[in-house]
């Protein structure tokens, strides 16, 4: 049970964060609002801030549901995993003293949690 609800509260945390990145925002004001703008001025190319600004929500989305219904789970953990050393890597860009207690790390003990427990168990 422990499992289900680490699960589901997982796949909704980020479902719920790509519905409004891919919905309400879009892809490419997310792009340019939260990857493109922020970080113009540093040696990070700026296609690439396009190309992950804009892929991001997506993945957010895609995953976060595949998680939350339980489907091919270990590899939308892998991708949202991804997005979090990600965002863990761009903060520290921006701030290397960069506070990640609110935001990257619950979400990162979630998901490690559902990764290392064996599969099965996950009903």
């Amino acid at each position: 049970m422990a499992i289900l609800i680490a699960r589901v509260i997982l796949g909704f945390i980020f479902f719920m964060a790509g519905v409004w990145k891919v919905f309400q925002l879009g892809p490419l004001e997310h792009a340019r609002r939260l990857f493109v703008e922020p970080y113009a001025q540093t040696f990070l190319p700026r296609w690439s801030l396009w190309a992950t600004g804009a892929s991001v929500p997506v993945i957010e989305l895609v995953a976060g549901a595949l998680v939350l219904v339980g489907w091919h789970t270990r590899a939308a953990l892998s991708a949202l995993g991804g997005v979090l050393m990600l965002v863990t890597f761009g903060h520290l860009v921006l701030d290397p003293l960069y506070e990640f207690h609110t935001h990257v790390i619950p979400r990162t003990v979630l998901l490690l949690f559902v990764l290392v427990m064996p599969h099965r168990e996950d009903r």
